[in-house]
């Protein structure tokens, strides 16, 4: 079997892990040469699958631009920031999002509503879903120089199609008109059809408002 040009053609069609574990079967006989042809090939898509999952999560990963590199397994527990493990646990399965229900995150300054958010996008993405986190006062700024120069409508359609958009710092200071319509905007264009994340440093007793924004 000539297999330089077998590996070669695996790489000319992308099958970089199909390649890999070819390779590593070739360099170990001993290891496979007792198994069955089906069996064999078994495992070398297998690792094609795997190693597409992988790139698929990098890739989802990286254009999330989520703010700190956070996840659910290092969250602490044992300071008393009124996280419930449980509950938390629970919404790490993500099923939230699939059911299109939204996440608001309050508290003060320094609490880790940042963290939280960005660890339970995480915990979503690896089950398959994509994200964007955008800090509110920075999107604000940006949807102001897209409606300037013509890509407000792009814009706007990127944020709806994403399965989950992180919004952080809201009312970090009063919104204009024109923010509170585009905050508006997004939100209605995503309600019950995809899933968002806000966080705020607005108190329980205020959190009525996130209901009236999201019911008009």
């Amino acid at each position: 079997m000539l297999t330089n040009p077998t590996l070669e053609k695996l790489h000319t069609l992308r099958l970089t892990g199909m390649a890999s574990a070819l390779g590593e079967q070739l360099e170990r006989p001993a290891a496979y040469g007792e198994l069955e042809f089906t069996a064999r090939l078994g495992l070398l898509v297998d690792r094609e699958a795997q190693d597409r999952d992988n790139r698929r999560l990098t890739r989802n990963l990286k254009s999330a631009r989520l703010r700190t590199q956070a996840c659910v397994e290092d969250l602490d527990f044992t300071r008393p920031r009124g996280l419930d493990r449980t509950q938390i646990l629970h919404l790490a399965q993500a099923g939230w999002v699939h059911e299109h229900r939204d996440l608001v995150v309050l508290g003060p300054t320094g609490v880790g509503k940042t963290y939280l958010a960005c660890a339970l996008a995480q915990a979503a993405i690896r089950r398959g879903y994509r994200a964007l986190y955008w800090r509110l006062p920075r999107l604000f700024d940006e949807l102001r120089l897209a409606r300037g120069d013509g890509r407000l409508g792009q814009l706007m359609a990127t944020g709806a199609r994403l399965d989950i958009l992180v919004l952080d710092d809201l009312a970090l200071r009063p919104l204009t008109t024109e923010q509170a319509a585009d905050l508006l905007e997004i939100i209605e264009e995503r309600h019950q059809r995809r899933s968002t994340i806000i966080t705020s440093q607005l108190p329980v007793a205020k959190a009525h408002l996130f209901e009236r924004t999201c019911a008009r």
